[in-house]
């Protein structure tokens, strides 16, 4: 089974990057010569994820005249509104619509519009139709060593899933893959953010999770943007 559809978080207000951002949303800031998110979509769409939905709140307007209709990257994008930013899990509520097909439940990738890594998105394919298969809906999060700011991780990984309690403990890497019957229940329009999703499935046994070791840079700061702009112009 192969995922079809991909969500992209960009709606949040950049407070810790101002003021870069109070012109410009955080993740249309560039590093390496392109916008952080376009490497995010470049790198769906080698994954052969063709459908890409972007929700937005502030200052909203510049990616779609930005990024566009995804033709140049073979992809097609949607735009999901927010007059508020609605926080990662009231942001796929609202994106429900445009998350399935037909009404039709269906996993799909989700990943932070303002993080850098060289993760293959493709190998994620291989989870869906495990997933797909449960009867009550899980998840897959990718989880990274813990970077110095975040020493204590957030989850344990022992033998491909996840424990609230358990170590080694790892940081998540905001990307993961997850099913649209999890958030049927939460209305259109409400605030809320995934952290108790992850808890409560993760206590349910519902979810999996992988280690990559790979390039991973969330960039929380103007000088981890410096940092990745001259490192990623220096390849």
């Amino acid at each position: 089974m192969s995922i079809k559809k991909a969500m992209i978080f960009a709606a949040g207000r950049g407070e810790r990057m101002r003021p870069l951002t109070d012109a410009r949303p955080k993740p249309l800031l560039e590093a390496g010569g392109a916008p952080l998110i376009v490497w995010q979509i470049e790198r769906l769409a080698r994954a052969g994820i063709r459908s890409i939905v972007i929700n937005h709140a502030w200052l909203g307007e510049q990616f779609e005249a930005a990024l566009g209709d995804g033709s140049r990257w073979g992809v097609e994008l949607r735009y999901s509104a927010e007059h508020e930013a609605l926080e990662t899990a009231g942001g796929i509520a609202q994106a429900l619509p445009l998350l399935t097909d037909g009404g039709a439940d269906q996993l799909f990738v989700a990943l932070a519009g303002d993080v850098y890594t060289e993760f293959d998105y493709a190998t994620l394919h291989a989870h869906a139709a495990r997933l797909q298969a449960l009867p009550e809906p899980g998840m897959h999060l990718v989880m990274v060593p813990n970077p110095a700011f975040h020493p204590h991780g957030d989850f344990g990984l022992v033998d491909g899933v996840l424990s609230l309690d358990t170590q080694p403990r790892f940081t998540f890497a905001s990307f993961g893959l997850y099913d649209t019957r999890m958030f049927r229940a939460l209305p259109r329009g409400t605030r809320r953010a995934l952290s108790p999703y992850y808890r409560e499935t993760i206590a349910r046994g519902l979810a999996s999770g992988e280690l990559y070791e790979g390039l991973w840079e969330n960039v929380g700061t103007q000088a981890q943007l410096e940092a990745l702009d001259q490192a990623l112009r220096a390849r």
